[in-house]
């Protein structure tokens, strides 16, 4: 009787034991199973931000790339303020300079069919600008203007500019300009009439 019961005890205590790791064996496996998701999460976490990364890259790489351009631009109208015919002549050579320099590989199939207009206008008003008299220039300068404008529109700029408008230019049907100040300098009307013009709007 005395064995019987002891075997019982031995019985009881086998399978409470076998029971308890069991039970382990599942708890571990449920913690390999979290730590696996965690680790996924977190992983996917880390691409996404990669690629958030790669995208604000690739939008200051290109804004970036446009700033060569802007200058250019910017030499020129600050020429024509100036009533400088030699000064703006040769901003036209630094426009087609910068054009030439732009890296058009940031661009997608859209963009650079666009792009490719623009930029072929802006050569030809830059060679005008290049070779004739200061009239004729701010002629050239105001449809380089509006080109400058669907530039920005297609790719953006990080630079902080004001668009201004000349209601006086071009028998009074005006024309727009970029500056890189809030102060009004004319380069439509230049010294006659310096602070002719009133901001449209800032961009950045």
């Amino acid at each position: 009787m005395k064995k019987m019961k002891k075997s019982m005890y031995v019985i009881a205590l086998s399978v409470l034991f076998l029971s308890a790791c069991k039970n382990d064996k599942k708890q571990a496996e449920s913690n390999s199973v979290h730590m696996e998701e965690s680790d996924g999460q977190m992983h996917e976490h880390n691409m996404d931000n990669a690629a958030m990364d790669d995208n604000n890259s690739d939008v200051t790489q290109k804004s970036g790339n446009l700033n060569e351009i802007i200058d250019a631009y910017l030499l020129l109208k600050n020429g024509l303020t100036e009533d400088s015919k030699d000064k703006a002549a040769e901003a036209g050579n630094s426009v087609l300079k910068a054009f030439a320099n732009f890296d058009m590989s940031k661009l997608n199939g859209e963009q650079h069919l666009t792009y490719m207009e623009i930029m072929e206008n802006s050569k030809e008003h830059a060679e005008h600008i290049i070779k004739s008299p200061l009239d004729h220039q701010r002629e050239h300068f105001e449809e380089l203007s509006n080109d400058i404008n669907d530039l920005i529109a297609l790719i953006g700029t990080d630079r902080t500019l004001y668009q201004d408008f000349c209601p006086m230019y071009n028998n009074k049907k005006g024309a727009i300009w970029f500056s890189e100040t809030e102060e009004i300098k004319n380069p439509y009307l230049g010294s006659k009439m310096p602070t002719c013009g009133k901001m449209q709007k800032k961009i950045n």
